[in-house]
């Protein structure tokens, strides 16, 4: 195993954290049923994880892979601009975002599982 890079994360998040691990949309729900238990060839998912001054839906630290669910409201300007923000810092970070959409994990999840492994796959070659 690599070494694990530390992360800043912000304390106070913890809390919020929690509250959104009780109230998960039902997309998260359902990818997490594929994420958790290192499913995922192995690799350890947290979700509702706090990264800096965020909270992302999934990550995996030894990949350095942030997973988000956007539901409706990331097609709103200000939260996509905010998502542009978050993903800059994240990258800054050294971590990767991979963004789905509530309707591909709900209709397509085969796709997105798909693009993880592709990441997976991508990483192990390095």
């Amino acid at each position: 195993m690599k070494n694990r890079k530390i992360i800043p994360y912000n304390p106070k998040l913890k809390e919020l954290a929690k509250q959104l691990r009780n109230n998960s949309t039902k997309a998260e729900v359902i990818l997490w049923l594929k994420l958790k238990g290192k499913q995922m060839y192995g690799y350890d998912f947290h979700r509702q994880k706090p990264i800096d001054n965020f909270i992302l839906d999934f990550f995996c630290n030894e990949l350095m892979l942030a997973i988000e669910v956007d539901g409706y409201s990331h097609e709103l300007i200000k939260v996509y601009n905010k998502d542009l923000k978050k993903d800059k810092k994240l990258n800054e970070l050294g971590i990767t975002v991979l963004r789905f959409s509530d309707y591909q994990v709900l209709k397509e999840m085969d796709n997105v599982l798909r693009a993880i492994e592709w990441f997976i796959f991508e990483f192990e070659k390095k």
